[in-house]
């Protein structure tokens, strides 16, 4: 596996690739991997001849207070873990290769609308960082596919639409969530998680469950519905920051007269040092 640091490495080396009619995967991350980002590799693999996974952790999509210093840097083992999983090649750019100017002089990428709800509400800016880097990322990877986790729904549809508006070649596959065994979406932030904590973290998706379970069985009183998932996220332990069910789509709330149709359930709430996100699609019966 190659191990490049340099934009114009990583152009050089896919421009070497593709003069063979070859397809190059990207899997953009932040490092600190675990095992649902090696399914996203092996879903890139699977569609593609050559895979780049990246890692850096963006500065651009971290807001005050949050945990930009105290991310888990482990490139060493992310590069071992890569390597064993296929991928062809790791970018591991600086901060200083990927955002050569000073913060207020840097151009960035908005995706007005969809950015400024949910998670973008409670993390101003935030997307606006995902939204610049991944563009960054395209333009010097210049991949045919790009694979990105579904547990991030609100960030995959920010990227898709991002993607439509620019005319920007890329193809944008999601990966369904990768969970533990009592349901615990994975994730690099459940480290933060301690021992009592991490018991009772999977509530969060087992709410959602039930959430679920009530529109599928009919159930139409939405604000009804959310209120008391959030009292039950409160009871168990979590501070909430919301519970929202959305049309899969675009992320708008159902309105009167669209109350049946394809729906994500989504969630995100703070237990302890860790905020979790999570997330379950599902198909309305009509009636």
């Amino acid at each position: 596996m190659e191990h490049v640091e340099s934009v114009a490495a990583i152009r050089s080396l896919v421009g070497e690739w593709k003069r063979e009619p070859v397809r190059v995967a990207l899997v953009p991350t932040m490092g600190n991997l675990h095992a649902g980002h090696l399914e996203l590799v092996k879903r890139a693999r699977a569609v593609a001849e050559r895979v780049v996974a990246s890692i850096f952790v963006n500065p651009m999509q971290f807001g005050a207070g949050e945990d930009f210093d105290a991310y888990p840097r482990t490139l060493a083992a992310d590069s071992r873990q890569l390597e064993d999983t296929g991928a062809d090649a790791l970018f591991a750019p600086g901060v200083d290769e990927m955002y050569p100017r000073l913060p207020a002089e840097q151009t960035r990428v908005e995706v007005p609308g969809i950015s400024e709800i949910l998670c973008g509400a409670s993390r101003p800016g935030h997307f606006s960082g995902v939204a610049t880097v991944v563009c960054k990322l395209f333009n010097q990877v210049r991949p045919d596919v790009a694979v990105f986790g579904e547990k991030d729904f609100q960030q995959l549809l920010v990227i898709r639409r991002m993607v439509q508006d620019l005319d920007i070649p890329v193809e944008i596959l999601g990966h369904p969530t990768q969970r533990e065994p009592d349901g615990l979406a994975r994730s690099s932030r459940n480290r933060y998680l301690t021992d009592e904590e991490r018991g009772i973290a999977p509530v969060l998706y087992r709410t959602l469950e039930q959430v679920a379970g009530e529109i599928a069985a009919g159930r139409r009183d939405f604000g009804a519905v959310e209120r008391e998932a959030r009292e039950r996220l409160d009871a168990a332990g979590f501070v909430t920051d919301y519970v929202s069910i959305r049309r899969a789509q675009d992320l708008a709330a159902p309105g009167a007269g669209h109350e049946n149709g394809d729906f994500v359930v989504l969630a995100a709430a703070r237990l302890g040092r860790a905020r979790l996100i999570d997330n379950i699609r599902l198909a309305s019966p009509a009636g």
